[in-house]
């Protein structure tokens, strides 16, 4: 999509979309073309549905019902902001991968500095929510002073200034080209410094986006979990395992695009130096930067089944909100106030406790 290679020759952009083997003719790429057509549209359709709204819910239940309260709402706030950066971008991919790019030079840098802004600032504040648990767990004393809504807020402003500016590449060198009739939105690196600045942009994602975070989260969740088996504390067990699902689903999504790219953009070092082996290889980014899409829909999902407080939260949101307007229309959604508070206060004592630990 937007990681495509292009050379330029003294000012004049040439479009390949393969890799270049010397002399011979680039690889044509018909067939990846038309695997994006028909694989892409549907899924990101999809995708755009379930991440907007999933993100949008745990946007609304952090700052109405919990209102933001703590360092860790903070991060899940802004790693909710970040999945929604995708979600706006998905709509203009999802056309491009059927049809030419019709959107102008403009929307071309801004969606492409949009998706790496995305995609930097989420595993950012994932890493950011890991370090929140670790100073929780572990410094607990040094967490009380540290933990507070304003530090949260003034790291969430500088994660983003960093996003921002490792995401600034995706803006400059993505511009818009004519093909015969259409027009593209891919890269474009000066022609004498192509390789180079590939493989840097792509050392870059790799470290940022994956080798830094990793070894931060296992040496985090190391001494994390060394604490909680000598504490073994309920509470802050299912606090972690929450932030350790977000880590993993993150992993198992994002790891296989950024291992993909980072043998695209050095085949020559591990000897791909085929049609046919190049050929696989755009195949296997297509699909693995799909998944990664779908990414941004997941964490939703995860804070609906990890998350205790997100469930009773979003009950509540459709209970009042939802069922309330719905019942104008719809007599079967209608439920009497006072027989409501009849049958919550007529409960036994120790049914009302069961009730509240639920």
């Amino acid at each position: 999509m937007i990681m495509e290679n292009h050379t330029t020759d003294s000012g004049n952009w040439e479009l390949t979309t393969g890799y270049d083997y010397g002399d011979s003719t680039p690889c044509a790429g018909i067939e990846e073309k038309h695997l994006a057509a028909k694989l892409l549209p549907p899924l990101y359709s999809l995708v755009v549905i379930f991440g907007f709204v999933g993100n949008m819910l745990v946007v609304l239940i952090l700052v109405k019902y919990k209102r933001l309260r703590s360092m860790t709402d903070i991060y899940l706030l802004n790693l909710a902001i970040s999945d929604l950066l995708f979600v706006f971008s998905l709509p203009f991919w999802a056309y491009y991968a059927v049809h030419d790019w019709i959107f102008g030079e403009a929307l071309c840098r801004i969606l492409s500095g949009v998706y790496l802004l995305g995609f930097y600032s989420g595993i950012f504040f994932i890493i950011l929510l890991t370090l929140d648990r670790y100073l929780a767990i572990v410094h607990a004393v040094f967490a009380l002073k540290a933990r507070t809504v304003t530090y949260g807020i003034l790291t969430s402003v500088v994660t983003w200034a960093v996003a921002v500016f490792a995401s600034v590449p995706g803006m400059v060198f993505h511009k818009t080209q004519k093909e015969n009739v259409s027009y593209t939105c891919s890269a474009h690196y000066p022609s004498e410094q192509r390789d180079a600045w590939k493989q840097f942009l792509t050392l870059k994602m790799n470290i940022l986006g994956l080798v830094i975070p990793m070894l931060i989260m296992i040496c985090g969740y190391t001494q994390i979990i060394k604490t909680l088996l000598q504490c073994r504390n309920d509470k802050k067990h299912k606090a972690v395992r929450l932030i350790f699902i977000i880590m993993i689903v993150y992993f198992v999504f994002w790891a296989p695009y950024n291992i993909c790219i980072f043998l695209r953009d050095f085949q020559g070092t591990f000897f791909i130096n085929s049609c046919q082996g190049s050929g696989q290889l755009h195949k296997a980014i297509q699909v693995t930067e799909t998944i990664s899409m779908i990414h941004c829909c997941i964490n939703p999902i995860i804070y609906a089944f990890a998350g205790e407080k997100f469930r009773k939260y979003l009950h509540s949101f459709f209970r009042k909100q939802i069922a309330f307007h719905f019942s104008k229309f719809c007599p079967v959604f209608y439920v009497d106030t006072a027989e409501r508070a009849s049958s919550t206060y007529t409960q036994s004592t120790g049914e009302q406790e069961v009730s509240a630990a639920l």
